[in-house]
């Protein structure tokens, strides 16, 4: 038994974040009920190009395994009924979208408590539901900016830059399942929901993390270093060898011991400027030059044999396939494979979240749903009979696209 087998989530999400973060507890074993809005194409992942046939967006794909979903156009009286019923069925109701679209949709905990006094109401949006932003969109390109982290990213005197991947959205996914998961566990003690007001905008901003600690304390001022380097630990940072490029992460006094044998540079070793920490950090205008000088004479693989060999922490910069190849990524189980009606077999990325012995993970992945795949299912799960259905088919609660078993 997976440990969220007893778990129901009910989504109202779209795009990355949200879904992002409630596909890890489907792939926990929590049942995942995604709610799509019939009169608006569903969840606008669906149509993201390029890889996009008739709504089975492989970006979709990539936030939406082992998820059912039901059509539902909650604006309607007879759809809201329906989605009363399931909230009565669930443990909580999960969301990402505008700051005040919750409470125009009535999916706060004041407006579900009296259909379940349990139900935790976990809203993941751009700015959060206060604030003088609240009302704005938010997306992980204008968080980044906002957030101060393309103020970081780059070389210095160059562009601001983004990071080549939707972090924050990522990151807002997990912190809302964290939410999600408190907010449960609470309402199971307790008897009583809540409201869980989780924004994009915070997670942005809570990770920058130390030099935030050391600006707002000691007066830092953060700036953008020369080839990704650690803005205090040297050397740790990108290297350019004969053939590429590899990092070299110098985190403890013992590995730069290491890193100067490896080099056959001892004299670095025993240069006072670079004995400490803080020695290499002051003089590191004068130290890289050097190191770099050195990292060119050699290429990547040697450099990797023989500092691997020495326990000093260092990686060849890999391109997004060799990543997706590397034997430790296959070894620990993280690509997924799905039989898909548009794509045949869709490969696509487990959750990094285990719970079990270390290697017991032969859960089967269940591919993305189709728009309202599961909408009769799912009610004939929580008593809807044909009649039932048929009523709320004919008074426009699926909207004009109705779902199928």
């Amino acid at each position: 038994m997976r440990p969220l087998e007893d778990v129901r989530i009910i989504s109202l999400e779209q795009y990355g974040a949200g879904p992002f973060g409630s596909m890890h507890l489907a792939e926990l074993g929590a049942d995942v009920v995604k709610i799509e809005d019939p009169t608006s194409g569903g969840d606008v992942g669906r149509h993201v190009p390029p890889y996009a046939g008739d709504g089975d967006s492989l970006f979709f794909e990539s936030f939406n395994k082992n998820k059912s979903s039901v059509l539902l156009d909650i604006r309607t009286e007879a759809g809201r009924a329906v989605f009363h019923d399931l909230v009565r069925s669930a443990d909580a109701v999960y969301s990402n979208l505008r700051g005040d679209v919750p409470a125009k949709l009535g999916i706060r905990y004041e407006d579900l408590k009296d259909v379940n006094p349990r139900i935790v109401c976990c809203s993941l949006t751009g700015f959060g539901m206060t604030g003088p932003r609240s009302r704005e969109p938010g997306y992980d390109y204008v968080l980044q900016a906002l957030g101060g982290w393309m103020s970081l990213t780059g070389e210095p005197g160059g562009a601001p830059q983004k990071a080549g991947l939707s972090l924050v959205d990522y990151s807002g996914g997990f912190v809302a399942a964290i939410a999600v998961l408190a907010g449960i566990h609470a309402a199971r003690r307790d008897g009583v929901g809540t409201d869980c007001d989780l924004s994009l905008y915070d997670t942005a901003v809570s990770l920058l993390t130390y030099p935030a600690t050391w600006h707002m304390t000691a007066g830092y001022e953060p700036v953008r270093t020369r080839h990704s380097a650690h803005p205090s630990l040297v050397p740790f940072q990108a290297f350019e060898a004969a053939d590429g490029w590899l990092v070299v992460g110098c985190a403890k006094e013992k590995f730069w011991q290491r890193l100067t044998v490896v080099l056959e540079r001892p004299d670095l070793a025993e240069d006072a400027r670079f004995a400490t920490f803080a020695d290499r950090d002051r003089h590191r205008d004068v130290l890289l030059p050097v190191l770099e000088d050195l990292f060119r004479g050699r290429d990547v693989a040697t450099w990797i044999a023989v500092m691997g060999a020495a326990g000093i922490p260092c990686a060849p910069i890999h391109e997004v396939d060799e990543a997706l190849t590397d034997e430790h990524t296959l070894a620990r189980g993280l690509v997924a494979e799905t039989e898909h009606p548009t794509w045949g077999t869709a490969r696509s990325l487990r959750s990094p979240v285990r719970v079990g012995p270390p290697g017991d993970d032969t859960t089967p992945a269940r591919r993305g749903p189709a728009m309202g795949e599961h909408t009769e299912t799912v009610l004939r799960g929580i008593g809807y009979d044909d009649e039932r259905l048929a009523a709320a088919r004919a008074a426009g609660a699926f909207g004009p696209r109705e779902g199928t078993a």
